[in-house]
């Protein structure tokens, strides 16, 4: 299909599990009443974001994938006829954690998961805590309306992420997001870390020559200090912005993609055409030390 609908849904979270699982699923309805095809949902949207402190307690809230969130999500999946990307705190086994999202094709398929690969360890985000590195490696899935690809919040700073996702053919990127503002932080500070984030993402888009979708949570959480700042966007091929939400409010909001444009794109700026691939065994190393 040449053009795809594609649904993003930025929203607000409590400390109600099964809360914040019916809301979403209402705004996967609101998203596919509007058109949409493909709906992306925010960064461990079950939950608030919990990696602001280490507590033990908090691995409570994990599930095995496929399981409980997943099987719901596939009866939505299918009634509405659409694809459903879906980013959850996996359980593996006992004492093995995962962040972790799930896709259901338009016919309540599960189709696999995607394990986050970078994880963060900074001040309110001690996700090493929590989370094991992804295993799988990069992923696309095949579902009805195109060939996806999936990355995760931390990712997004990893052009190295992005190149491998698009060179496995994945014909859309999306990034279910957590990022926030400390809410003691000045304005220009705040400023500079959002465009610097929508920025790097945009520059995928750009350099792979593939639509980037990118989906954050929206509002205060950690008893008021973290505004979780939304900004979610959606990109065509060439990094031009589609949809942009704000930072205050929850959105539900329909996107058309046109998935011919990378052909057009990629033609007239051959960035693939031209890769050194014979010069590039050095990114393999940490840094590159002089000897």
């Amino acid at each position: 299909m040449a053009k795809v609908q594609v649904g993003l849904v930025q929203m607000s979270c409590t400390s109600n599990k099964q809360e914040n699982l019916d809301k979403a699923i209402l705004k996967i309805r609101e998203a596919a009443a509007k058109g949409a095809q493909i709906v992306c949902l925010q960064e461990l949207f079950t939950s608030l974001y919990f990696c602001d402190v280490e507590d033990y307690d908090n691995f409570n809230l994990a599930e095995a994938i496929p399981g409980p969130s997943t099987d719901a999500l596939q009866v939505i999946a299918k009634e509405l006829g659409v694809v459903i990307i879906a980013s959850l705190f996996e359980k593996r086994t006992a004492g093995l954690y995962h962040n972790t999202t799930a896709v259901l094709d338009a016919d309540g398929a599960y189709l696999g998961k995607y394990r986050k690969m970078h994880i963060p360890d900074d001040p309110a985000f001690y996700e090493k805590f929590y989370f094991t590195p992804g295993d799988l490696g990069y992923k696309v899935f095949q579902t009805k309306f195109a060939k996806i690809g999936i990355l995760i919040c931390w990712d997004q700073w990893y052009p190295e992420a992005s190149r491998i996702t698009a060179l496995m053919g994945a014909e859309i990127m999306f990034y279910p997001t957590a990022i926030g503002w400390a809410t003691d932080q000045d304005e220009e500070t705040n400023k500079d870390q959002y465009n610097a984030w929508q920025t790097i993402q945009r520059s995928h888009a750009v350099a792979n020559g593939v639509p980037v979708v990118s989906v954050n949570r929206v509002g205060l959480e950690q008893n008021g200090a973290m505004k979780f700042w939304g900004g979610s966007f959606a990109t065509n091929a060439q990094g031009r912005l589609l949809y942009l939400g704000s930072h205050e409010n929850e959105e539900t909001k329909v996107v058309e993609l046109d998935l011919s444009e990378s052909d057009f794109f990629r033609k007239h700026w051959p960035f693939l055409r031209d890769r050194r691939i014979d010069s590039y065994q050095p990114i393999t190393k940490r840094f590159i030390d002089e000897d």
